[in-house]
């Protein structure tokens, strides 16, 4: 499996790539300043700079060996949030700064899997699984108790802050189809936002407010898997004018966190190719 890290423009509806490699990297994530992306890779994380010289450089995530694929960079930059399964054996939610050091534990109640930042960078959200219930909560990036948005209606995911703060964007299949939904961080205003014949996941709201990229696939494929050809859409933040910009083989690890560059022109997503 080749890994294909690139940046898309939704101005000029041009790609280009930042960095390939034969190892399996998934998520990429922009800093708040624009100067890297950050991605996993055999459970730990790696930045990759954006400029001439496009080094990779690996972040110290202390004890935590085992990260997955929902990992993010706060709003100012300073912290990362990661899930990992290394102390617990299930996922569970860390913070650490973002030059690296040893992860300080958020979530106590797991699996629990980061999705997203407020704006303010004082909470995240993520997906909880609870007796083998998908839904979404928030919690302090201190800890405490965490608040439930959703209630088994379907399996809910994959959630992501607007940057106005008025909106967490998630994916369900209370319809039975997944499609995108969005509710107010404090679990009110439920609102369906797509409704078509895809499998809708990972909607991520831009920096400006003004569009929402997703990751679709074919109707009968369930959960999101890897290694298929899928397409990567763009719409308004209501759902209207949802157009599909390309389609890739890809899926799990192409989008599955954040990945709006700060101007919010540009996103990153990860492209796979098959092994020969």
């Amino acid at each position: 499996m080749r890994s294909s890290v690139e940046i898309f423009n939704v101005r000029n509806r041009e790609s280009r790539i930042v960095w390939q490699t034969e190892r399996l990297v998934e998520a990429p994530n922009f800093s708040p300043d624009g100067t890297y992306l950050l991605v996993n890779g055999d459970g730990l994380l790696y930045r990759i700079a954006l400029d001439d010289k496009t080094e990779i450089q690996h972040v110290d995530t202390g004890f935590a060996t085992r990260c997955n694929n929902d990992h993010g960079i706060s709003p100012d930059g300073s912290l990362i949030a990661i899930s990992d399964k290394t102390e617990f054996g299930k996922s569970c939610i860390y913070i650490l700064p973002a030059t690296g050091g040893t992860p300080r534990v958020v979530t106590r109640n797991l699996p629990s899997y980061w999705h997203g930042w407020s704006p303010d960078g004082k909470r995240v959200t993520y997906c909880g699984i609870r007796d083998q219930v998908f839904d979404i909560y928030t919690i302090s990036i201190d800890g405490g108790d965490e608040t439930r948005l959703t209630h088994g209606e379907g399996r809910n995911d994959g959630p992501d802050w607007s940057a106005d703060g008025q909106w967490i964007y998630f994916n369900s299949s209370r319809t039975d189809l997944m499609q995108i939904w969005r509710i107010h961080p404090d679990g009110t205003g439920l609102q369906q936002v797509t409704d078509d014949n895809y499998g809708n996941w990972f909607a991520h709201p831009s920096p400006t407010n003004d569009n929402v990229v997703l990751l679709s696939y074919d109707p009968d494929v369930f959960d999101h898997p890897r290694d298929l050809h899928v397409r990567l859409r763009l719409m308004d933040m209501d759902g209207g004018n949802l157009t599909t910009l390309f389609e890739l083989f890809g899926g799990q690890g192409t989008i599955n966190v954040p990945n709006w560059s700060p101007d919010g022109n540009e996103f990153a997503y990860v492209r796979y190719f098959p092994a020969a």
